[in-house]
């Protein structure tokens, strides 16, 4: 089968692998109609986290099952499915907990395991014609229609987009007539600041400087903020102060909620071209409310290979812990817990109600994948979501 395979640093290619097959009673092999390429990939891709060269990439599949194993009963050969990023048992102490993301079964010696990712465990990425789906009858979601069909593109951000930028807003609080900002206009920033709208959210920012990405913000219904043009801690407050706050409310000119949509890979603003890991949090520290909410989905590797000048290869980073403490400010973060959004998530989509897929701006076969990491990496050629067709 062709699948994209990391061969080092910046460096990824379609080659034949050897097909994914049955291996336990409980799996099932898939065959992959839409494999969305991630900004966590791209730490992969970097040489940041430690991948290996050969290793099958990809987190994100939906497809069609293509073989069953013996001990399958929720799934049949020929079922349209969304196979979630973090896979799980289903049945261990986590998992009965709804903590999917923190499975004590899939990664021997650990908790949690992904496709295609390094460090969490042994399971071949999705960016392929075929993909092994274990513990299937817990990791298959099933969802109508046909391949390519008008749902392809909002189905393919199920994995791990769409549930990411909403567990984010979980994280963070976010609540009905809220204020947020999203610092972050990738795939999963615009999904945060786009689930934040679902949930009622007065006012959404969106922070960033690529202006596809800031373009895409406000075609969503959110209010892009560009860092290149100043302080954007500064410039939302005077977004806020000119919209009019409520009686009583004027010196509250932050927000109610704060999502890092980031991670690690930060752009220092005032070293351009330079990384400052401590960027978003930083700002973030600075203009929530007291007694708002950050919810942090930006990555955080805990050994960074290739650090930034202010970072640490051990991944300490130094954090505005006072602020936080005296505004009460609750912070919370970490792995998405898939299944307790894609079934929700999915009845949105076909009740007409979310249309996740408005973030995808690219397609291509396995074949053009090098091309589009390539133009994803540097933010180049408006590439904010690409999804392959292998």
């Amino acid at each position: 089968m062709r699948a994209v395979v990391f061969g080092g640093t910046r460096t990824v290619s379609a080659e034949e692998v050897p097909d994914a097959r049955i291996e336990e009673p409980s799996d099932v092999v898939v065959r992959v109609t839409s494999s969305a390429i991630c900004g966590t990939d791209l730490h992969m891709y970097d040489g940041r986290t430690g991948a290996e060269p050969g290793m099958v990439l990809g987190h994100e599949a939906l497809g069609v099952v293509e073989s069953v194993g013996d001990a399958v009963r929720m799934v049949e050969r020929g079922d349209r499915v969304v196979i979630p990023t973090h896979l799980y048992c289903g049945v261990c102490v986590n998992c009965a907990r709804g903590l999917s993301a923190a499975c004590l079964r899939v990664r021997s010696g650990g908790f949690g395991a992904a496709y295609g990712y390094a460090g969490m465990g042994c399971y071949r990425g999705a960016q392929a014609e075929l993909l092994r789906v274990p513990f299937a009858d817990a990791n298959c979601v099933p969802v109508p229609g046909e391949p390519d069909d008008v749902f392809e593109d909002d189905f393919a951000m199920l994995p791990d987009a769409f549930v990411t930028g909403w567990h984010a807003t979980e994280l963070a609080s976010v609540s009905a007539g809220a204020a947020v900002a999203v610092f972050g206009a990738g795939a999963v920033g615009l999904l945060s600041a786009y689930s934040a709208l679902l949930k009622g959210a007065e006012e959404v920012y969106v922070v960033d400087h690529v202006p596809e990405r800031l373009d895409k913000a406000a075609e969503i219904g959110a209010t892009p903020v560009d860092f290149h043009e100043g302080d954007p801690v500064e410039q939302i407050r005077d977004l806020r102060r000119a919209s009019g706050l409520p009686p009583g409310e004027e010196p509250m000119t932050g927000v109610d909620a704060g999502i890092d949509a980031v991670g690690f890979q930060a752009d220092d603003r005032l070293r351009p071209g330079e990384e400052n890991p401590t960027q978003v949090v930083g700002d973030l520290a600075r203009l929530v409310n007291p007694a708002g909410h950050l919810g942090i989905i930006g990555v955080y590797a805990e050994k960074d290979l290739s650090p930034a000048p202010r970072g640490h290869t051990d991944g300490r980073l130094t954090v505005p812990w006072a602020t936080l403490f005296a505004k009460g400010v609750s912070v919370r973060f970490g792995r998405t817990h898939d299944r307790r959004y894609t079934v929700l998530l999915r009845d949105l989509i076909l009740a007409g109600r979310a249309h996740p897929g408005v973030v995808v701006t690219h397609h291509g076969p396995v074949e053009e994948a090098p091309a589009l990491y390539r133009a994803f990496d540097r933010r180049a050629d408006g590439v904010i979501k690409a999804v392959l067709r292998p």
